[in-house]
């Protein structure tokens, strides 16, 4: 009955709410305290909710960063709207717009990125990039690339329209490693890399069109393919996913 109350009068239902309250606060401990410092009790007590209840909504630490990696996700997507659909076609403008997009989403929470990138950095934990776990926010991340070449004016042979956007998000997480370990002021050398990055690789996509630097791509794409920790290959490896309550 309030879940249709709330709908009528143009809020989110409470669970989303509720659920919003848990991972706000995560957010804010996460800064203020450390991430491994942060237990889902101290969470739960922060955000006025029972510690069952934060379970119900994330049933670890893992699964708040998770619903972190969505928001980012979900942000950067709107966010790149005006760069994605606004008319521009150059290609280097659209990388470089869609490249400082994820700084600016990403910026507020630098202070504590790289206090769980050791998490992340671990292939069997959830919050590595390449997990099964994390395939929703990587999935939308390739999805705007593939819009970005999608919207551009250049010709991309249709062998390459699958590797290409793969290859622009691989791209990207090497900028978000160098973000993370980035101290420079407004992380202006995060920025300065996405202009430097964005004219190279814009005319790598372009000449990609000639035959004879086509399997150069394609042979790329296949080797990070077979060789990245993707959830594929995480799948196949028979490792088996976490699960169970964690502090």
């Amino acid at each position: 009955m309030e879940e249709k109350q709330d709908k009528a009068a143009g809020k989110a239902p409470k669970s989303e709410q509720t659920r919003a309250l848990i991972l706000e606060t995560a957010l804010r401990l996460f800064k203020e305290r450390g991430y491994d410092k942060t237990t889902m009790r101290a969470i739960a007590q922060e955000a006025g909710v029972s510690v069952g209840n934060a379970y119900y909504y994330f049933s670890s630490k893992e699964h708040l960063v998770q619903g972190f990696y969505d928001r980012i996700a979900q942000e950067h997507q709107a966010a790149v709207e005006p760069i994605l659909e606004g008319g521009e076609k150059d290609l280097t403008v659209r990388i470089r717009g869609v490249l400082l997009a994820w700084l600016d989403i990403a910026g507020p929470y630098h202070e504590f990125a790289a206090q769980f990138f050791k998490n992340a950095a671990d292939p069997d934990s959830p919050l590595s990039p390449f997990s099964p776990e994390s395939e929703g926010p990587r999935e939308a991340a390739i999805e705007v690339h593939r819009r970005v070449i999608r919207g551009a004016a250049v010709k991309v042979d249709p062998e390459l329209a699958e590797p290409l956007p793969r290859l622009l998000w691989l791209q990207q997480m090497g900028l978000v490693l160098f973000w993370v370990y980035d101290r420079s002021e407004g992380a202006a050398n995060s920025r300065r890399l996405v202009e430097r990055l964005a004219p190279v690789t814009a005319r790598a996509i372009s000449l990609s069109r000639f035959r004879i630097l086509r399997p150069l791509v394609t042979d790329l794409h296949d080797v990070l393919s077979d060789f990245m920790p993707t959830a594929a290959g995480m799948a196949a490896s028979g490792k088996p996913k976490r699960t169970g309550r964690k502090s």
